[in-house]
């Protein structure tokens, strides 16, 4: 594959050894992704960048590998996402495909796991072209194992189970598939998050919302000193708010809270969009590590939020980002200005194809001495904009 950008010359952040981490990751044909992309990811990676550049593209491709790799239901993610035509880069000529390699970052080495997939127009669905992996990418002469392939699935997780059980083909499965895509953009009148959810459904948030009464109610019970952490996280932000009111009826739990100042207990549909939304992010990154998956990938989190929320949840992602990757993307200034030079990539298009970047030392450094990150993204001085 043709790389298009340098790769980063920041040491890698430290390693979660019980984990392992995506290193870098390489994407052609995949939507937006015409000629192949190159990124080194640390342990936050903020993506920024205009409407339309492929930014929200690429947290669905590692959506796409979780589909692949955790219960091997590639082609339900590709029924789910409207059929495989539209999972192609549509200014390829002639037969396209979708290209990856992965790269996984581990205490015992660098494991690496490539595909393709091409398209199949009968049925409007895709097939898996080409599948290997390799047990140390770090190598001169790197030597990869083809998997043999059924067409339909990917075959990696069948060499990692019995018989074949490969130990090098585990851990990549292991470490590639945990990731989840959280998205908290709909709070309609008709939101799963509005309603009274299972009070059973309560270990894991969902990439949408909608069981964080339980999962609350879970930390209440079984893990107070992060619960709260919440309460007084929230309250940073919205200080007349006092506490939830999490009370079970007939197996359902709804999201109900009290204010510092009235006695009335506030129901979710009298609950605003943005508290609902930051209600979520907050509880989500502060959820203990064991609950986080590997990979945390959240799309525009600072939809509907007061700035000094977009700091404390850019805090919070920071944080986080010590026990868990996080993948992020956003259009907003003040969310770039929480994490490091090193933690942006720029996404722009060039003819009709999603170009990442990240940035070099050298060319915000002298910036930095005046300007916050997101007031230079604002300026125009770090490209990304429309």
């Amino acid at each position: 594959m043709t790389l298009l950008n340098t790769p980063s010359t920041q040491p890698p952040p430290p390693l979660n050894p019980a984990k392992g981490q995506i290193a870098r990751v390489e994407i052609s044909g995949f939507r937006s992704f015409g000629p192949t992309q190159s990124l080194d990811l640390p342990a936050l990676t903020l993506l920024v960048g205009g409407n339309g550049t492929g930014k929200s593209n690429f947290l669905r491709f590692f959506d796409m590998l979780a589909w692949m790799l955790k219960a091997q239901k590639l082609q339900e993610f590709v029924l789910h996402q409207g059929g495989g035509a539209d999972l192609f880069f549509a200014e390829e000529a002639g037969a396209p495909q979708i290209r990856a390699e992965l790269t996984l970052r581990t205490a015992t080495g660098q494991l690496a796991y490539r595909f393709a997939l091409a398209p199949v127009p009968a049925g409007n669905t895709v097939t898996v072209v080409d599948e290997a992996y390799c047990c140390d990418r770090s190598a001169d002469a790197p030597i990869w194992q083809a998997l043999p392939g059924n067409g339909r699935e990917a075959e990696l997780v069948m060499a990692a189970s019995p018989p074949e059980n490969q130990e090098c083909a585990r851990a990549l499965v292991r470490g590639l598939r945990e990731s989840r895509l959280y998205q908290f953009h709909d709070t309609s009148p008709t939101a799963a998050l509005r309603r009274g959810w299972d009070e059973t459904d309560n270990a894991r948030l969902r990439s949408d919302g909608a069981n964080l009464a339980p999962v609350l109610l879970n930390l209440l019970n079984n893990d107070f000193r992060c619960y709260k952490e919440i309460l007084e996280r929230i309250r940073r932000v919205l200080p007349s708010f006092d506490d939830f009111v999490l009370e079970p009826q007939f197996g359902s739990v709804s999201l109900r809270w009290q204010s510092r100042h009235s006695d009335k207990t506030f129901v979710p549909h009298l609950t605003s969009d943005g508290s609902l939304r930051l209600f979520c992010l907050v509880t989500l990154l502060s959820m203990p590590p064991e609950l986080l998956p590997d990979l945390l990938l959240i799309d525009e989190p600072e939809l509907g939020l007061h700035p000094y929320a977009i700091e404390l949840v850019g805090g919070l992602m920071t944080a986080a980002s010590n026990h868990t990757q996080i993948i992020a993307a956003t259009q907003s200034p003040t969310l770039a200005s929480q994490v490091g030079w090193e933690n942006l990539v720029v996404v722009d298009q060039m003819n009709g194809a999603t170009q990442l970047r990240r940035l070099q030392e050298a060319e915000v450094a002298h910036w930095l001495e005046k300007f916050r990150l997101g007031e230079l993204w604002e300026m125009n001085l770090l490209g990304g904009n429309p």
